[in-house]
């Protein structure tokens, strides 16, 4: 059994998932997608080794009105939107609420996604191999909505990868995704912060530089397009 180890930083950590990850190298239809904030630099190094363009996937939960700790669904880059019937029905959640929800986290999705991306829309994804990155999975709830949501852009396959994951958390994605790939799976998780040396937190910033560094453009160059 190999020795678990410990992460130098998010770009050590993307660079070992990397090799993990090479049967999708030099493929013109995969796309490597992060989940902000702190998957987007893990991401970056595998879009880099994969030589395959590069994109963040917001994901925004809808709160039960009151209970906003309860998810009743979720909504994601592209407009994807997964409702969680379940909670909906035992809840009687109106139509009305859902709706006053769904557009308050729609503003906030589109505001961080201008933020991303200063005005660059989603990229395309159908009929695309789509790696899924995040810098760990812990209970595998936020990945999980995001393969949800990501079905509904059509993909033809979806890829979910971590550096580290939690045993439950990876064989739940394994079901859910149509392949995985983590570079390790301890049996004793505690948390992602403990797999790394250096675990400090992704700023915005740093989320728009490396989108930037990825489509060849230097920082401080605006990438909103001008009538």
């Amino acid at each position: 059994m190999a020795i678990p180890i410990r992460f130098r930083n998010r770009s050590h950590a993307g660079g070992l998932l990397a090799k993990e990850l090479t049967d999708y190298a030099y493929q013109s239809d995969v796309v490597v997608l992060g989940l902000p904030r702190g998957g987007v630099p893990v991401a970056f190094e595998i879009a880099n080794a994969l030589h395959a363009p590069l994109d963040v996937f917001v994901v925004r939960k809808l709160g039960l009105p009151g209970h906003e700790e309860l998810a009743m669904g979720a909504i994601a880059s592209g407009g994807a939107r997964v409702l969680n019937r379940d909670v909906i029905r035992a809840v009687e959640v109106s139509s009305l609420d859902l709706a006053a929800v769904t557009s308050i986290e729609t503003r906030e999705l589109e505001r961080r996604e201008h933020l991303y991306r200063g005005g660059v829309p989603f990229i395309d994804v159908k009929d695309k191999t789509v790696i899924l990155v995040d810098d760990g999975i812990a209970t595998g709830s936020t990945m999980a909505v995001a393969v949800n949501a990501l079905r509904s852009d059509e993909p033809r396959a979806i890829v979910v990868a971590a550096p580290v994951a939690s045993v439950d958390a990876a064989e739940l994605l394994s079901r859910l995704a149509d392949d995985s790939a983590f570079v390790q799976v301890p049996p004793y998780f505690a948390s992602v912060g403990a797999w790394y040396l250096d675990f400090t937190p992704t700023e915005d910033d740093e989320v728009r530089n490396l989108l930037r560094r990825s489509r060849g453009i230097p920082n401080g160059v605006s990438t909103v397009a001008t009538a």
